[in-house]
């Protein structure tokens, strides 16, 4: 991406925080770091570091969100950037951003006029020289799509990896439709024919159906393809554009594995992580 359009990306965020909508009236600081922030004349995702408040209508947001094994932080992503692609949100990380010896630039503090925002961003000039930062938390194992992945993304992955909680195994994804008439059935009545999801949906289904996997006995973003089934008869966790990534440790803890959709514009080409629970000797 251009710094140009990541510039007109983040204005944009700032026109929604000026309107000051719940649960933007959260927000306490936001911070800018990695490549964007240097003056790069080209960017992966924008990385933002958001820090919040809470209410009482977050706790509850919150604590239905963790019971539910979603993720609790969709309103106020969405809420900063529609439904805009490019941006990589940290949310309550600005400690261990620094620890980790990442510069942050305080773009908008609390009692700011949005305005002094703007001049912050209009202040970063392009630098030639300043070219993408290395990713942080990448192994050899998913090196190879490490820019499709945000960065708690791969502090998990790591994370799994050098404890041997999991294995992980990270591949391109082509585009496929599942044999199962029950499978097209249940993706068909969920999505309609442009979603990304229900393209994604179906090229999962048709690997996991590949290689051999009972589809009955998967989770399906948030659904079953059989109704009638229990915790203990699911395996695989199917997920999609990260919507329940939070979830994951639930779903390892209790032997699950868990098959990953990467986000994708409807031409991208779709990639896919695979992540099996280690049993415990």
């Amino acid at each position: 991406m251009k710094c140009e359009q990541a510039t007109m990306v983040l204005e944009e965020m700032l026109d929604r925080l000026e309107q000051g909508q719940w649960p933007l009236t959260l927000v306490e600081e936001i911070h800018l770091f990695g490549s964007y922030s240097r003056g790069a004349l080209e960017v992966g995702d924008v990385d933002v570091c958001v820090q919040h408040t809470t209410d009482d209508r977050w706790l509850r947001h919150s604590l239905h969100a963790t019971i539910n094994g979603k993720d609790g932080y969709v309103p106020m992503r969405q809420a900063l950037h529609g439904r805009r692609r490019g941006v990589s949100f940290q949310f309550q990380m600005r400690s261990s951003l620094e620890a980790d010896g990442f510069d942050l630039l305080a773009l908008w503090r609390c009692g700011e006029p949005v305005g002094l925002a703007r001049q912050r961003l209009a202040g970063i000039r392009p630098d030639p020289t300043a070219g993408r930062a290395p990713r942080d938390h990448v192994l050899p194992v998913y090196e190879a799509i490490a820019d499709l992945l945000p960065r708690p993304v791969r502090i998990d992955l790591h994370r799994l990896c050098t404890t041997v909680t999991a294995t992980v195994t990270a591949f391109p994804l082509p585009d496929a439709r599942p044999r199962s008439p029950q499978a097209l059935r249940h993706i068909e009545r969920r999505w309609v024919a442009t979603s990304p999801l229900r393209r994604a949906a179906l090229a999962a289904l048709a690997h996991l159906e590949g290689a051999g996997h009972a589809l009955d006995r998967l989770e399906l973003h948030g659904g079953c393809l059989d109704h009638e089934a229990t915790d203990d008869s699911v395996d695989c966790y199917v997920d999609l554009h990260w919507n329940n990534w939070t979830g994951l440790d639930r779903y390892l803890d209790d032997g699950q594995a868990w098959f990953e959709v990467l986000p994708a514009t409807p031409r991208e080409p779709l990639h896919a992580l695979h992540i099996v629970p280690v049993p415990f000797r």
